[in-house]
């Protein structure tokens, strides 16, 4: 049974609605990058993995009246008006799936800490895929880099491509964009990404590493403190230029 590596409340809730923004600006106004976000574009079975608070699949259903939505998470969804197309579940999505009928586009963003098994996770999205049907990863590598040579081509999402070309996916893209870790750039948009990031992160830092640190490295809940505290003190510094990477990746489960 999967249990969430992040807190699962009304906070972040409201950060995870925040994050849902950064993507959207990031995107330039889209809700992905996959070719069903396409403005104009036709989309039947949607499903939303690790929906948190709902509100993509909300916005997307709210986009596609014409297609039918599935938002699944360990939780209970708590949102407010749900367009009549959208629907929710509770699942654990490290299971074997039971959906009856296939997808046409399989949406997944931020799961990196979530997932048990990347291989296994894959070919279930590609199995539960119609012909013709994209799956998209959006994600973040968890260390902040800086322009100094940190990133190489065995960065762990850089590696995806390869594993989606593995499993039989087809038309496979890989797009790098970038989260400042605050309003250091000079350029408005990165400025504005970063600042909406420091909000994003600095807050719920302690929230981000606690589990993993404590779960998996055994350290006490005071030294997980101190190391937030002084990882806020970083990101909150305008002359550290440092940025986390953010990847999203699609491809196509070819026509039948």
């Amino acid at each position: 049974m999967s249990e969430y590596s992040m807190p699962n409340d009304e906070r972040e809730n409201n950060r995870l609605d925040l994050q849902h923004n950064l993507f959207i600006r990031t995107f330039d106004d889209r809700l992905g990058t996959a070719p069903p976000n396409n403005t104009g574009t036709k989309v039947g079975r949607v499903l939303d993995i690790g929906t948190g608070s709902g509100i993509w699949a909300i916005d997307f259903g709210d986009e596609h009246p014409e297609s039918e939505v599935i938002g699944v998470d360990l939780s209970v969804v708590q949102a407010g008006f749900v367009p009549p197309n959208v629907a929710f579940e509770v699942d654990d999505i490290e299971e074997p799936w039971t959906f009856s009928n296939g997808f046409d586009y399989i949406h997944s963003r931020m799961m990196t800490g979530s997932i048990g098994n990347w291989d296994k996770y894959l070919q279930k999205c590609y199995d539960n895929l119609n012909h013709g049907g994209y799956l998209e990863l959006n994600d973040i590598d968890a260390v902040p880099l800086s322009d100094d040579g940190t990133l190489t081509e065995d960065t762990n999402l850089i590696r995806f491509k390869d594993a989606l070309l593995k499993v039989g996916f087809e038309d496979v893209h890989i797009k790098r964009y970038r989260w400042p870790t605050n309003g250091w750039p000079k350029d408005k948009k990165h400025k504005e990404l970063g600042i909406w990031n420091l909000e994003n992160i600095a807050p719920h830092w302690d929230g981000f590493i606690m589990a993993p640190l404590t779960r998996a490295l055994g350290w006490t809940k005071e030294d997980v403190l101190a190391l937030g505290k002084d990882a806020r003190r970083d990101f909150a510094d305008r002359s550290i230029h440092a940025y986390f990477n953010i990847w999203s990746i699609y491809g196509r489960k070819p026509s039948a």
